[in-house]
């Protein structure tokens, strides 16, 4: 049976990057499944996914015709989390890296082969091949239980952001300026191209490209949802929403690890607060044109209803608290560049794949969803 989507399958979940912070996504999934009247039914047909985010909708889409299963599943995953099941945390791993890197920077010209990233994410590779059976994906597409899941991923060669997407013959492919979205079968290395975090994991090569990390050059993330035929989005963020930071007065220089927390931030999240407020100024505008002049032009736009659920607390400063559990060489490379410092816990909260820290996030996520139980449930008609 392949049906046609019908009209409660206008509703998607916008996942975003943010490495060892989406397990927060997961809490969030976890009190949605608890608010739901029917808990194998998928209240999201349409699921769209970037880094880490594409790794959690993607699991989502293999069991999405019972999505308690698949959340409880995910949880489980991101429960039992240790830094040598996503890159290569042991000292010898470590220790390769930095000294193939150091070996190039010092010596680049007898290098043949240069250094591909920090990090040996091929511990990674074998846990999403063990964990998903991309086989389900197709099955909740036919049994009319998944629309369409879209995993983003960043060409390098192109510039281009790529939706690659798998869904109901209804789905058409899209094309903008630098964001287009291609007809696909996911499988682990569409994940492994979209979560290649730059300098930090390797490029994956699908076809004759070569991807990083979705969220580079993603100009429109919810736009995926919107091309798929999403009515309404509710978007999960890795960052706390409109935070203001005081300025002070700072004597010494940033440190590495500040930069680089500071880099992934804008990566990560700044794009998904500009296009959040670019779709409520269209809403705005939109709901200022009289319905019958709207029902009669030529405008290519419709409202979209969204809610934004992100963190109540500060992901860096939970970092910090739990730090200690890295694996002792992922602290010493991360101490020699400043990432162990109480105030430079940025790029910590990206690579703390250990679970009194993932554990940590899907408590807040669960703890923040379910303080807005009824405004969840009545959007999501649950």
């Amino acid at each position: 049976m392949n049906s046609t989507p019908d009209a409660k399958r206008k509703t998607a979940l916008v996942l975003t990057g943010g490495g060892a912070r989406a397990a927060y996504q997961v809490g969030v999934l976890l009190a949605v499944a608890k608010l739901s009247s029917n808990r194998r039914h998928n209240p999201f047909p349409i699921l769209c996914g970037t880094s880490a985010g594409a790794i959690n909708v993607t699991s989502i889409a293999c069991l999405a015709d019972n999505f308690s299963k698949a959340v409880s599943v995910l949880a489980t995953f991101w429960r039992n989390m240790h830094a040598d099941h996503i890159y290569r945390a042991d000292p010898v791993g470590i220790g390769l890296s930095a000294t193939h890197w150091l070996s190039a920077l010092t010596m680049g010209w007898l290098f043949h082969n240069p250094p591909r990233s920090l990090l040996d994410n091929a511990p990674l590779r074998q846990l999403l091949s063990q964990h998903l059976d991309f086989r389900g994906i197709a099955q909740s597409i036919a049994k009319g239980a998944l629309h369409a899941v879209s995993v983003s991923a960043s060409g390098y060669e192109s510039g281009d952001n790529i939706n690659f997407f798998q869904g109901h013959s209804s789905a058409e492919p899209w094309r903008r300026v630098q964001r287009i979205g291609i007809r696909a079968q996911i499988t682990v290395d569409h994940l492994l191209a979209s979560s290649a975090i730059p300098f930090i994991f390797p490029a994956t090569k699908i076809h004759r490209e070569y991807f990083g990390d979705g969220s580079m050059r993603q100009l429109a993330p919810i736009s995926p949802a919107i091309h798929l035929g999403a009515e309404r989005i509710l978007i999960v963020g890795a960052g706390r929403r409109n935070e203001h930071q005081d300025r002070r007065r700072v004597d010494s220089h940033p440190s590495l690890a500040q930069i680089a927390g500071h880099a992934l931030s804008t990566i990560f999240l700044d794009s998904l607060a500009v296009d959040i407020e670019r779709m409520q100024r269209i809403n705005r505008t939109l709901d200022a044109i009289p319905p019958d002049i709207r029902s009669h032009s030529d405008i290519p736009l419709r409202p979209i209803r969204s809610l934004i659920i992100s963190p109540s607390e500060r992901l860096e400063r939970i970092a910090v608290e739990h730090a200690h559990t890295l694996p002792w060489a992922m602290k010493m490379m991360l101490g020699g560049i400043g990432g162990m410092s109480r105030r430079n816990g940025t790029l910590t909260s990206y690579l703390l794949f250990e679970k009194p820290y993932t554990q940590a996030l899907i408590d807040l996520g669960y703890a923040d969803t379910m303080a807005r139980s009824t405004e969840v449930g009545d959007f999501l008609d649950l």
